[in-house]
């Protein structure tokens, strides 16, 4: 069973909780989306493998995710809450007994203690010391709220540009590995499809093969053409795997394949037998918040600058065709577990969503982020080819990984392979264990690790500021707003003109 990180009180100050939309709004029963390739329904876990009821898909054995299909998103934000297990069962208590949902004192101890006792007590070993005695607990100080026009500011690194550091990183925090449900990266691939103009493909379907066998790894590529391929991650131990790929076109499907020799240097470039026709920009952004009682600033600051996002984003030179959804997240026993709105253009409707989002609740640290981020995967209504998939996911705490399936190591996997990149923003608060498994979703996925700044490190009541308790450098800071908005601009302006 994976050791359970230990609960810590989250500070007040978190991330731009980027639009947690639980807004008092009834939800109402809302059908998955999605269909296979003859038409029928959803892809389903057996019940007996399901961990939870919303699962829609079973992971890698279970075969590929189904594709994103929807053709467009001209409707209202469709939403569903979806329940997690009664909290009158023992497991989900608080750590002082009293089951979720009632009232509690605030957790004084943080799995960030927890994470960097261990860090210490490793380095005591190998150096023949006595580990140091954790600290104890401390009464953490009450939310204090920020004035309602300061700015979030934020830095971000890419591991998968500077993919030696991420490494290091990753050694750096070895320790941690039991609190996380770590994939081998060490060895990855990329992939570049062209067209027969030479032009880069987005959004081409990516599978591989050993022989005639299909190999449990599915990917598309993104606005330029490009996906990391992580074949160890998969557990494929093939020493030569023929990579496929097809694009649909007017005319038909469009097909291309080259073979990988495990340890190659190259990079893998492979060219389809047409051209495919440049088309009109659609970026589908879902945020994916956490709306426990921490994320307060961040979720007001979301409210008041969405407008402004969704303006600078559609004056973009590419003019994109934009859509807007949201999967905000609590944990058992409280208000919600999962609540997610759907994919709409209807931006005056979403904002009303949004405006009635509240943060509240949490009480101990993990929180319900495997289910979240495989409802934001499974469940929405993404658009089928040649869309842009984006998720910007903000929180500060990890999953918990006591409460069974879905895992998010399986969800980033088929992220990759339903064509969705994830952007981890991690709030204040964030421990090693959070800042780890943020970092593996973004790398894998072929986003960015972005995470709060302020004045002062350890302090997010300090305010603004380029200070980040983070283990991150050569890193530029702005506000959050305008990060993600050049984020976008960024991805956008890879597409083929």
């Amino acid at each position: 069973m994976t050791p359970k990180p230990l609960s810590p009180s989250k500070p007040a100050l978190c991330c731009l909780a980027l639009l947690l939309a639980a807004c008092g709004t009834n939800a109402h029963d809302w059908p998955s989306p999605h269909a296979d390739d003859r038409g029928g329904p959803a892809q389903q876990a057996p019940a007996a493998s399901r961990g939870w009821d919303g699962l829609l898909w079973a992971g890698p054995a279970s075969g590929a995710p189904a594709a994103p299909t929807a053709r467009d998103c001209r409707r209202a934000p469709v939403s569903i809450d979806l329940a997690g297990p009664p909290p009158a069962n023992p497991r989900w208590r608080h750590r002082d007994g009293t089951p979720r949902g009632a009232a509690t004192a605030p957790s004084t101890r943080s799995s960030a203690v927890t994470a960097d006792a261990a860090v210490a007590a490793k380095s005591a070993t190998e150096e023949g010391r006595s580990a140091p005695m954790p600290a104890a607990p401390s009464t953490p100080m009450p939310p204090q709220r920020r004035p309602e026009g300061e700015p979030v500011t934020a830095g971000v690194v890419d591991d998968n540009a500077d993919f030696g550091e991420y490494l290091a990183f990753r050694q750096r925090k070895s320790v941690l590995r039991p609190f996380v449900r770590d994939r081998d990266i060490g060895e990855r691939y990329r992939l570049t499809v062209h067209d027969a103009a030479g032009r880069v493909v987005p959004d081409a379907v990516v599978s591989l093969h050993a022989g005639s066998q299909p190999r449990p790894l599915w990917a598309r590529t993104d606005t330029g053409g490009q996906v990391w391929l992580h074949p160890r991650a998969a557990g494929i131990a093939d020493p030569v795997l023929e990579v496929r790929v097809h694009k649909a076109g007017w005319g038909g499907d469009l097909h291309g394949s080259a073979l990988l020799r495990r340890g190659q240097r190259d990079a893998l470039q492979i060219r389809l037998d047409a051209a495919v026709p440049a088309e009109r920009a659609r970026l589908d952004l879902v945020f994916l918040v956490d709306a426990t009682g921490s994320m307060g600033d961040e979720i007001d600051k979301l409210k008041r600058s969405m407008g402004a996002i969704a303006d600078q984003i559609a004056r973009l030179p590419s003019q994109p065709d934009l859509c807007f959804g949201l999967v905000a997240y609590r944990d058992r026993g409280d208000e919600f577990f999962v609540r997610a709105h759907d994919l709409t253009d209807d931006l005056g409707a979403f904002q009303q969503v949004l405006g009635g989002l509240r943060a509240a609740a949490g009480g101990d640290y993990p929180e319900a982020l495997n289910e979240a981020l495989h409802t934001a995967v499974h469940r929405l209504s993404w658009r089928g080819d040649g869309a842009t998939r984006l998720v910007v996911m903000v929180a500060d705490a990890p999953p918990h990984l006591d409460y069974g399936s879905p895992w998010y190591d399986d969800d980033m996997q088929g992220a990759l392979a339903r064509g969705i990149k994830l952007f981890a923003v991690g709030a204040s608060g964030l421990d090693p264990v959070g800042e780890f498994i943020h970092r593996q979703i973004a790398q894998f996925t072929g986003g960015r690790f972005v995470f709060l700044t302020y004045a002062q490190a350890h302090d997010p009541s300090s305010g603004p500021g380029r200070e980040t308790v983070h283990d991150v450098g050569n890193y530029s800071v702005e506000t959050l707003d305008r990060l993600v908005v050049r984020l976008v601009r960024e991805e956008l302006a890879r597409r083929p003109s």
